[in-house]
């Protein structure tokens, strides 16, 4: 009896080993290491344009460090890990492995790492702004398709949400931090007050980032994916990605508030 209670505890010893190497594969074929790269440099890119808004563009080399610690790849990374160790394991985690690692999924990865990158052309992204737009008489299959990605996912209101609570955040740093002086209730209401804007501007975005990523894939490719995507596994996908972002993004917005607040209220010293 002894014997099989210690094999016992050493097979269940090993379960979170081997679902922590499984993660660790679909962290692989995500490319999350890339992606965060990316996230990463999108956050220096926005530490640029807060330096112009709030501290008149003098925020020096002391700025760009603060930026690049708040947006650190490494920070990104753990995140999202966090948010997809938590919904996806078992069948699920192996029907997302086996989905994004074959050939097409890895195609449909490196086209949305790519996609991201190049939205942030301001250029790149009107036009891909206005091609989603005619997709409705251009090609209404392929309008079909990319509709049925944003509803899987109900990306639209998920996004949105996010947005609005990292706005949340960040005002609530700009507060704790003496920048300035909002009520809990003048925080809610101001980012309230965004929600149709934030929503006009959610939805052109990912048009423009599925047009583009995507224009690549033919309709069948892109039908596989988009069944992955309504499966339960691309489900639990999802759900693990906002999982995962969303606090991630909210502690960013509120450092990036805070750390805003400090500079400002050192440079009036």
């Amino acid at each position: 009896m002894r014997s099989w209670i210690l094999s016992f505890c050493l097979i269940m010893t090993s379960l979170p080993l081997w679902a922590d190497a499984r993660h660790t594969v679909l962290m692989d074929v995500l490319q999350v290491r890339e992606l965060s790269a990316i996230l990463h440099d999108e956050g220096l890119s926005y530490g640029e344009d807060l330096n112009s808004d709030f501290l008149a563009g003098q925020g020096g080399p002391g700025w760009q460090m603060q930026i690049s610690r708040i947006y650190a790849s490494e920070r990104i990374a753990e995140g999202i890990r966090t948010g997809l160790e938590a919904h996806l394991d078992g069948e699920l985690l192996e029907d997302s492995i086996a989905f994004f690692g074959s050939e097409l999924g890895q195609r449909i990865i490196t086209l949305e790492n790519s996609g991201r990158v190049a939205l942030n052309d301001a250029t790149v992204e009107q036009e891909a702004r206005d091609r989603f737009v005619a997709l409705t008489q251009s090609d209404p299959a392929r309008h079909a398709l990319i509709s049925r990605m944003l509803d899987a996912g109900d990306l639209i209101d998920r996004n949105v949400t996010s947005a609005m609570n990292s706005n949340i955040q960040f005002l609530r740093g700009m507060v704790d931090g003496d920048a300035y002086e909002m009520t809990e209730d003048d925080i809610l209401g101001e980012v309230a007050s965004q929600r149709d804007a934030l929503e006009a501007d959610t939805i052109g975005w990912l048009g423009a980032f599925m047009v583009l990523a995507y224009s690549p894939l033919s309709d069948d490719d892109l039908s596989l994916y988009v069944a992955y995507s309504e499966s339960p596994a691309g489900l639990a996908l999802n759900r693990g990605l906002f999982a995962g972002f969303d606090p991630l993004y909210e502690d960013i917005s509120y450092a990036l508030g805070r750390a805003i607040a400090l500079n400002m209220t050192g440079e009036e010293l």
